[in-house]
């Protein structure tokens, strides 16, 4: 009996061995079984170009423990496979993330999710400062807050221009030199292979800040941008040209990626344009009463109704009533002069001065599709608290007061961005296609995140504000999770393109969300 067990035994040994990889020829790295191959593609020297997506910042800072989940370093350990050399990284001092600036703090810690799931910084002392230049050079060259012209700006790691916003402090960490340039630190490294993300900061900054920005479209010089302009499509085309042309001129072959719609991302979706629940019977009378008849004024002008019927909290806790926010819309003609004229005799005077002076482009949120209103998600706090200064009853934020410019991300202000944004995209599209790079749509990618769900080993990645799987806290830059989906995604776009089989990075190894202590 032991004689037969003992062969039984080796039997089973033997099956193993005959069912392993290597027996098999079916190569568990690969996406096909097939041996792993980097196709046509050199991946030896792999040089990453682009803004925060790039660099690894999540939950609002950048830190070690997001600079190593960056989908270029995802993608850097697949290329190792097949001959990638090392991938070095401008690592920030710390995991509490911020920055310094001769000792003092110019950039906050990164985000946590505290108990009542309310995003809080994380506690612990920000200890990297940027004076302190690194040496070397470094292949993940992804510049948070860049946009496409930055690349080719002299002086952009300039320490000198910090303080005035002439320089970026990510940069002057590990720039060669005061003078030089981002594009022209990547060229010197001679890369085999590169990726290039870049644009999202050229329309994302004028949508974040609410469209406080200026739409440059026509302006073809980017010295005279202010931080939340538009680019010029023409502008952007010059410059990725410029890129492209520069980074494929040594033989190098890469991926790029186009620019998603920003109102796709959290930080416009989690917070709904009619968050105000029914008012008291009272006050709902009061405004109805004074919208009203801001609406009959605008009819005799001629003008569309601004305002809708508030709706009065009816006692009944099983029914949730829903009111639109009240918005300051800069596109609107404004009526200022003819609300106070309108008001005088019932209000006098002062009143009625106060009221034309809020109300002159003053509108009812929108939700509906083609006319839809965007509110950011930094103005959570401030919806239904009472404005400073303001009388009563005129001055609760969003109710009786309307919510201001950098707030929301208007209709018209949607239409800017996404007029950019078309453009943009067809510029990247067919500078692709000339040079025959890899083309990862993140557009369409992001838009099936944001509007059905993306379902990727198992998880459906989807873009709801903190359970959804894909972003961080920050509701712009993605989770841990998110960033090893854009690494599939660059994967699967080297792979069509070179005739690699890369298998991509398992998500269930990666966090939803980083932890308090790291």
């Amino acid at each position: 009996m032991i004689k037969n067990l003992k062969w039984l035994v080796l039997v089973s040994l033997t099956f193993v061995a005959c069912s392993s990889d290597d027996e098999t020829g079916i190569d568990a790295n690969s996406s096909d079984g097939l041996p792993l191959t980097a196709g046509t593609a050199d991946f030896s020297k792999y040089v990453a170009l682009g803004n925060s997506l790039t660099a690894g910042f999540s939950d609002g800072a950048l830190f070690i423990a997001g600079q190593q989940g960056s989908y270029p370093n995802l993608l850097s350990q697949k290329f190792a496979l097949v001959g990638g050399g090392e991938f070095k990284i401008p690592f920030m001092n710390d995991n509490v993330g911020g920055l310094l600036l001769g000792g003092f703090q110019i950039q906050g810690p990164r985000l946590f999710l505290a108990p009542g799931n309310i995003p809080t910084p994380v506690s612990g002392a920000t200890t990297t400062e940027v004076s302190n230049i690194l040496t070397g050079q470094y292949n993940n060259m992804g510049i948070p807050g860049a946009k496409s012209f930055h690349l080719v700006a002299p002086g952009y790691g300039n320490v000198a221009g910090v303080a005035s916003g002439a320089s970026n402090p990510y940069f002057v960490r590990f720039a060669s030199n005061p003078g030089t340039t981002v594009l022209a630190d990547a060229v010197a490294q001679s890369p085999t292979f590169f990726s290039l993300w870049i644009g999202n900061n050229d329309v994302l900054s004028y949508a974040t800040s609410g469209g406080t920005g200026t739409n440059q479209t026509g302006n073809l010089d980017p010295t005279t941008y202010g931080g939340n302009d538009i680019t010029d499509p023409n502008v952007f085309a010059s410059v990725y040209s410029t890129l492209v042309t520069q980074l494929t001129a040594g033989g190098a072959k890469g991926v790029v990626a186009n620019i998603p719609d920003v109102t796709s991302v959290p930080f416009f979706t989690a917070v709904p344009t009619n968050p105000i629940p029914g008012l008291p019977a009272a006050s709902a009378g009061q405004l109805n009463q004074l919208f009203g008849g801001i609406n009959l004024a605008l009819a005799g002008f001629g003008l569309p109704a601004r305002f809708v019927t508030l709706v009065a909290d009816d006692g009944n806790p099983a029914t949730v009533e829903a009111n639109p926010l009240l918005i300051i819309d800069e596109s609107l003609p404004n009526i200022s002069a003819q609300i106070t004229a309108a008001l005088t005799p019932v209000l006098g005077g002062p009143t009625a001065g106060y009221l034309g002076s809020i109300y002159g482009q003053a509108r009812h949120a929108s939700n509906a599709s083609g006319s839809k209103d965007y509110i950011v998600l930094s103005a959570r706090t401030i919806i239904g608290t009472l404005q400073a200064g303001a009388p009563s009853p005129f001055n609760t934020i969003g109710v009786s007061y309307p919510m201001q410019d950098n707030t929301t991300l208007t209709a018209s202000e949607t239409a800017e961005v996404k007029t950019a944004t078309d453009a943009y995209n067809a510029t990247i599209l067919a500078l692709a296609n000339s040079k025959g790079l890899a083309f990862v749509d993140a557009n369409a990618a992001l838009n099936q995140v944001a509007n059905v769900g993306l379902v990727y080993n198992g998880y459906t990645m989807t873009s709801t504000y903190v359970t959804g799987n894909s972003f961080s806290l920050d509701g712009v830059h993605p989770s841990p999770k998110g960033y090893a989906l854009i690494a599939n995604k660059f994967l699967e776009a080297i792979n069509t393109t070179y005739g690699s089989n890369f298998k991509g990075v398992n998500l269930g190894q990666y966090q939803i969300l980083f932890p308090a202590m790291l």
